[in-house]
């Protein structure tokens, strides 16, 4: 389809482009064949003139007058040549550029296209998933005549827990959309306290997350909403991905004036250097946390979140080591000392 497209955009621009050249030259060879007619008929009216000089075809007008034609002749067919050959070039290396324009044009709209695809692909996979887990479940149970009020009750937690995925998947889905369409507002928040409120509602009693914080404010320029779902995927994943009973660690400090730094460590399987581009990707879970609760998206999230908020998201992981990741954001220009 797009490779259509793209030979229909470059005949269009190409079209345009050679209809600019033909005119003018057309313009260019009938002004130009005007003059030298104009200077040859001045030339001939001076020289036939009585007293005005010598004719330089002797006392023979027929022949000067052949002779006239034929410089005529030979300027017109020498200017048509030219801008023949201009026109030729004009229309290959048109076509060659037109074609490339037309590549660079239509290179974003069909990246956006095919991301599109996958994810309505992966959509599709994610909400096919549950809903054919339930479906099995409740046919299974209603072939059951024998079935108990302790296995109804299994069959409805079941249920449940499959339902509240398909809720966070939605939830999610729709924070998204909104992020791709929709501007935010902005305010000047402390990302430390913010940091901290988020890491007590997971740990009130801080028997898990470690968290240290600079003496000065980290006032950041983001909305709160969504520096709050930033925060709380990145101490959630933490949570989920690491040993249970292990240490979570949370930094904030500066980094090198200009940028507050959100950093937090933990431990347990890491991440493969295979996985380690791809965990940004919608939907994509690395092997390792198959078996997890999660819809793959909290960090595609997390990374817009980030890049609205002219920040910078980076990682490092290896397998069997600390996962660490860290959010840059810029800081407020009045706040820095």
């Amino acid at each position: 389809m797009f490779h259509s497209a793209t030979v229909k955009l470059t005949a269009w621009y190409l079209l345009i482009l050679m209809s600019i050249s033909l005119i003018f030259s057309f313009t260019i060879y009938n002004v130009a064949t005007g003059e030298v007619r104009n200077r040859l008929d001045a030339f001939s009216d001076s020289i036939e003139q009585p007293g005005v000089g010598p004719n330089p075809m002797g006392q023979n007008p027929r022949l000067f007058s052949a002779f006239r034609q034929d410089q005529r002749a030979t300027a017109e067919h020498n200017l048509f040549m030219t801008l023949l050959y201009v026109n030729i070039l004009i229309l290959l290396g048109g076509g060659v550029l037109s074609y490339l324009l037309a590549r660079r044009t239509l290179r974003q709209i069909e990246e956006a296209h095919e991301a599109q695809s996958r994810f309505t692909s992966d959509v599709s996979h994610e909400l096919r998933t549950p809903l054919a887990a339930m479906r099995a479940e409740l046919e299974v149970a209603l072939r059951d005549k024998k079935l108990g009020k302790a296995d109804m009750r299994e069959l409805l937690e079941s249920n449940l827990e499959e339902v509240d995925k398909l809720t966070m998947l939605s939830k999610t889905l729709l924070q998204l959309s909104k992020l791709d369409h929709a501007s935010l507002e902005l305010e000047t928040l402390d990302l430390a306290v913010i940091a901290q409120e988020v890491a007590q509602r997971y740990d009130k009693n801080a028997n898990r997350i470690t968290i240290s914080t600079p003496a000065k404010p980290l006032l950041v320029r983001i909305n709160k909403a969504s520096v709050e779902e930033l925060l709380t995927i990145f101490i959630d994943n933490a949570l989920k991905y690491s040993p249970a009973g292990s240490k979570i660690t949370i930094k904030l400090s500066r980094s090198g004036g200009k940028h507050a730094l959100f950093e937090i460590v933990n431990s347990g399987k890491g991440i493969t250097p295979a996985d380690l581009p791809h965990i940004f990707d919608r939907f994509y879970r690395a092997d390792l946390s198959r078996t997890t609760h999660g819809t793959g998206l909290g960090l595609s999230l997390a990374k817009k979140i980030v890049e609205m908020a002219d920040g910078e998201l980076t990682v490092s992981s290896a397998p069997d080591q600390n996962t660490t990741f860290r959010v840059f954001l810029p800081i407020v220009k009045n706040t820095q000392a």
